[in-house]
């Protein structure tokens, strides 16, 4: 009964994953990698590869999209995300991105400045930015 119950619940859980949309403003020419993405959302770079300056946006620690981010771009639970920021901001050698409440704040900085990159869930991506890098 176990075993059926943990197969189930996996299956469940690997049904809710979906595909992050990496955004930026639509007049934005940077193309990401995953790598400039992690460089990005570690604070190990301030731009852009193209060398614009950027700007990442996170959606807040309880939004679940935030989770699946952490784990499919930086490759790190959102435990060790935290634990890594809290030792930059404590030593003085980073402040994190700004934090947002919701996917439709991200899309609105995104779409009003071209260097905020943000994340949301590909089925919110709407006209107003535009897709760099898709994660499944």
């Amino acid at each position: 009964m176990k075993t059926v119950i943990l197969l189930a619940s996996c299956l469940f859980s690997a049904s809710l994953s979906a595909a992050i949309a990496i955004v930026v403003h639509p007049s934005n020419g940077a193309a990401l990698t995953k790598e400039d993405l992690s460089r990005l959302y570690t604070g190990r770079t301030n731009n852009f590869p193209d060398g614009t300056s950027a700007v990442p946006v996170n959606l807040a620690d309880s939004a679940p999209l935030r989770a699946e981010f952490d784990e499919k771009a930086l490759g790190r639970s959102s435990s060790q995300v935290k634990a890594y920021w809290s030792k930059l901001v404590f030593t003085g050698k980073g402040t994190p991105p700004k934090e947002v409440a919701s996917a439709a704040e991200v899309l609105q900085l995104v779409s009003n400045n071209p260097n905020i990159v943000g994340y949301v869930d590909a089925a919110e991506v709407n006209g107003d930015v535009k897709v760099v890098l898709t994660l499944d």
